[in-house]
């Protein structure tokens, strides 16, 4: 369980530092560039992990619904407008607002699936979300700096 632990930490060490990347890329550049070069590395590395590996391409891959392939699309809409906010709001807000996101989205796809629930664990964390985002917006504007 260690070794899982581990590698999730990792994984968000090396998600933080590709948003920090590209942020930074797209104040050089564009948020479109950043953008295409986050993918043409990661396109790179995986082909090269998956010939490693093996199972590239996986039995079933073709024989997929259309839209399981609308991941690639949304994330470079994803990756782009990462780059484009990083660079405005800095990489902690959008961090922040990502996570949010991402919590009252699968609150939301909970209801309009009628997953079993309970309304107010629910109620209680959204509330916790937007009030942590502003009591964080409050420091930074109390403390001068945005």
């Amino acid at each position: 369980m260690t070794v899982f632990i581990l590698l999730a930490c990792l994984g968000g060490v090396l998600v933080g530092l590709s948003r920090q990347l590209n942020g930074r890329l797209s104040i050089s550049t564009t948020p479109l560039i950043a953008s295409f070069w986050n993918h043409a590395i990661g396109f790179a590395a995986l082909t090269c992990l998956g010939l490693f590996v093996g199972g590239l391409l996986p039995a079933g891959a073709a024989e997929a619904p259309w839209y399981a392939y609308l991941g690639g699309p949304i994330g470079v809409i994803f990756v782009a407008a990462g780059s484009w906010v990083i660079a405005r709001i800095g990489a902690v807000n959008s961090a922040l607002l990502i996570i949010g996101g991402q919590m009252v989205t699968g609150v939301v796809l909970d209801y309009a699936r009628d997953v079993p629930a309970s309304f107010w664990a629910n109620a209680t964390g959204i509330v916790l979300i937007v009030g942590g985002m502003m009591v964080s917006r409050g420091r930074r504007k109390a403390g001068g700096s945005q």
